[in-house]
């Protein structure tokens, strides 16, 4: 029996961190997992669930011991109480062929790339926000979202999660009377 390669990361904060090794530069060519920085690469809290759930990724804490999935969650919502709600939204794009990077700079919580596109090909469709359907949002931080989305020249979209994790999609725009 063949194994499958994994690439290897070291869990650094809310990052993690791999070497610029045949597999890891294989995903991120592929299909954009990560962000080259200088001899590394470098991670999202979310791509690292999403690859270590699919076995295409080894995580190390800094003492190289392994962590496995139910401890990387523990982690990750020690850090960020919303990360599931995020994770789900990020998962349904990502298994949709969808590349979602993070948007912070932007003031959202990810950018979606059009089926096709890589970053740096060309300019994100998407900005998106996860939300729980349990959540609340007020008219100003509606019209926050959208004002974001509409400076950065992208589409708003929100991802709502319901309690059996599955995510509904609401594309809002702009409309001139």
């Amino acid at each position: 029996m063949v194994r499958e390669a994994k690439a290897k990361a070291v869990f650094l904060n809310d990052r993690l961190i791999a070497e610029k090794h045949k597999v890891s530069l294989e995903l991120y060519d592929k299909s954009r997992y990560g962000e080259v920085v200088g001899d590394k690469i470098h991670y999202s809290m979310f791509e690292g669930l999403y690859l270590l759930e699919k076995k295409k990724l080894n995580i190390k804490d800094s003492k190289a011991k392994a962590i496995k999935f139910d401890k990387y969650i523990a982690k990750a919502i020690r850090k960020d109480k919303e990360f599931l709600t995020k994770y789900y939204v990020f998962k349904d794009m990502r298994d949709r062929g969808y590349i979602v990077k993070t948007a912070l700079k932007f003031g959202a919580e990810f950018r979606v790339y059009d089926r096709g596109i890589k970053p740096g090909d060309d300019h994100a469709k998407w900005i998106l926000y996860p939300v729980h359907e349990r959540d609340t949002l007020t008219w100003h931080g509606f019209s926050a979202k959208n004002r974001v989305a509409h400076s950065t020249r992208k589409t708003l979209l929100i991802g709502v999660v319901d309690e059996e994790t599955d995510v509904t999609y609401y594309n809002v725009a702009w409309l001139r009377p």
